[in-house]
């Protein structure tokens, strides 16, 4: 396929897998590492999107399946386009549904043609095929799009996992065929494939290579991040991203935790996303340099002081901690996206801090210090 994404790795890490890479798609330029907030209806909860660009996010992720079910995917092709649409000046990234397999378990049926939904909202029936998904996801019109997969569940059986993982595979090649039919990458819309294959190393060695010799525009890890311990999420990255294509770009779907997206980088990922810093942000949680804090503890009630001193975004410049907790306990909607603007400062922070100590050689030694100053036990304790 001709693809309108190109992505260049600059640098490599001396001491472990991670690498500085530039992703250019139609809409956007951006480096690498770099995280996704997630826009599952068009938005990212609380969020306007001046508040996301004075951020410096310059790609965020659309749900292909809640999007599809409101406002619909024809109308938002009528409109323009899902970036037109919402009045985002970036890029985006949709999601293909296979999470909701994962997630709608008790609203779905799998067979070999694809998936049978139930809506959560009305409860009608919509079926989605590899083909149609693709076609849903070129009526959204994001600049990357994911190919049709099964979320694998955790825990499952040896044979499960195959037979999940093996119609991926057929359902990836079913994808890239109907992909290539309404114009492939040149459209603007650059397919990734996704790897499954659950906590078996072997499986997703097989299915890394399988996806591999695809030729999709990059190459996406999926199916962790869904109860299984965080060593085997580790263990499940660290062996897998070195099997993908070393001239594309890797994404990790669905992890969050900053100390998690800390080893995905050391193994080797470009790319995250995940919906935990405005949840989290919405519930009350903040993250801050010296670790978590739920913004409810009776500690913050007369703390004149931001929610953390060394964070210099809108939130922590201009409100305290005490203002913070009273608009939380008080049900005030500004909480929301007070914490949420917090929150998205400290991972935009978080990643350049990464990047800057891939560049300069000390990524293991700033995990060791990061960890150290969020109260978490030492790496090698933990794995």
């Amino acid at each position: 396929m001709s693809s309108a994404l190109t992505f260049r790795v600059t640098k490599t890490a001396s001491d472990c897998n991670a690498r500085l890479g530039t992703l250019t798609l139609p809409r956007a330029t951006l480096e690498t590492p770099v995280f996704m907030p997630v826009g599952t209806q068009g938005t990212v909860k609380a969020m306007l999107f001046e508040n996301i660009e004075q951020l410096g996010y310059k790609l965020i992720l659309g749900n292909t399946f809640h999007l599809y079910l409101r406002p619909g995917s024809e109308r938002v092709e009528r409109l323009g386009g899902l970036p037109n649409f919402i009045g985002w000046s970036g890029a985006m990234l949709t999601d293909s549904g296979g999470f909701q397999v994962y997630s709608l378990k008790d609203l779905r049926k799998i067979t070999e043609s694809g998936v049978a939904f139930k809506s959560p909202i009305d409860g009608s029936k919509h079926d989605f095929t590899p083909e149609r998904v693709m076609e849903i996801e070129h009526q959204l019109g994001a600049d990357v799009i994911m190919a049709f997969d099964e979320c694998t569940p955790y825990p499952a059986t040896e044979e499960y996992v195959r037979l999940s993982m093996e119609r991926t595979h057929r359902w990836a090649i079913r994808c890239r065929d109907r992909h290539a039919e309404l114009g492939g990458d040149s459209t603007g819309h650059n397919l990734f494939g996704i790897v499954q294959g659950g906590t078996d190393d072997a499986l997703r060695a097989e299915s890394a290579a399988f996806m591999s010799s695809l030729d999709f525009a990059g190459v996406a890890i999926g199916g962790v991040s869904v109860g299984e311990p965080p060593a085997e999420m580790y263990r499940i990255t660290r062996n897998t991203a070195p099997l993908l294509p070393l001239n594309k770009p890797r994404y990790l779907m669905g992890v969050g935790m900053p100390e998690d997206i800390l080893e995905a980088v050391i193994a080797g990922m470009d790319m995250f996303d995940c919906v935990l810093p405005t949840r989290m942000a919405r519930n009350g949680t903040v993250f801050t340099s010296q670790g978590r804090r739920h913004v409810s503890n009776a500690r913050f009630a007369e703390d004149t002081n931001p929610i953390d001193p060394d964070c210099d975004c809108l939130t922590c410049t201009r409100h305290s901690a005490a203002y913070l907790r009273h608009l939380h306990r008080c049900n005030e909607i500004l909480f929301a996206n007070l914490a949420s603007i917090h929150n998205l400062a400290f991972y935009a922070r978080l990643m350049q801090q990464i990047r800057g100590a891939i560049a300069d050689g000390s990524l293991l030694q700033l995990r060791d210090s990061l960890r150290d100053q969020w109260g978490l036990v030492p790496i090698d304790e933990l794995t």
